[in-house]
């Protein structure tokens, strides 16, 4: 990891209950024979340091490398996540990848460290939308976030207004995004499926 990217963390979001998935730890699941969440980290570390899972069953993650925290505030859904993940993180920038994306790259999440001088927050925009769970965060997200957990939201739809948040659209995207995958998650059965449909389509 290069010494300018020293002062950056990561967070994997794993507190979810997967009720589309019957429950099933999602990061478990294997692609290519490899664990969802064993990919990530592999990327993960080489951009970011340290690595936190954000979790609510810490006997899932035994034997890894990385801190393992329990949500701050319990039932606060995915925004939740974000806000143990930023107030847990020992670096004000905070990369939080949620655990059901196995394809993620380094590339892309070196373009969001390398967009993030002046801002709050660098968000992907896909053209499916934003991809808030595979973006990059400062601390001072933290008390907007918790404001909104107040507030009774659970999902992340937008960012507070008060936040300067960067997005990073389809045009910049696209050039690490080749093959569509960065942002395919396993919310599904259907979806781990088609997920391992691609990585036996062609090279992993």
């Amino acid at each position: 990891m290069s010494p300018e990217r020293a002062d950056v963390a990561a967070a994997i979001l794993a507190g979810g209950r997967a009720r589309r998935f019957g429950g099933a730890d999602k990061s478990a699941l294997r692609l290519g024979g490899l664990r969802i969440i064993d990919r990530q980290l592999a990327v993960l570390s080489r951009v970011a340091n340290p690595i936190l899972v954000v979790a609510n069953d810490p006997a899932r993650y035994e034997g890894l490398p990385v801190r393992i925290v329990p949500d701050a505030i319990p039932d606060a859904g995915a925004i939740g996540g974000m806000y143990t993940a930023l107030v847990e993180s020992p670096c004000d920038r905070v990369l939080i990848v949620a655990c059901d994306l196995p394809f993620v790259s380094d590339a892309l999440l070196a373009r969001l460290i390398a967009e993030s001088d002046g801002v709050d927050a660098v968000v992907p925009r896909s053209a499916r939308g934003v991809e808030p769970l595979c973006a990059l965060y400062t601390k001072r997200c933290a008390g907007p976030l918790a404001a909104a957990i107040a507030r009774g939201e659970r999902r992340v739809a937008a960012l507070p207004g008060e936040l300067r948040v960067r997005e990073l659209g389809p045009e910049i995207l696209a050039a690490y995004d080749p093959d569509d995958l960065l942002f395919v998650n396993v919310n599904t059965p259907h979806d781990y499926a088609r997920a391992r449909a691609r990585i036996d389509r062609g090279p992993d």
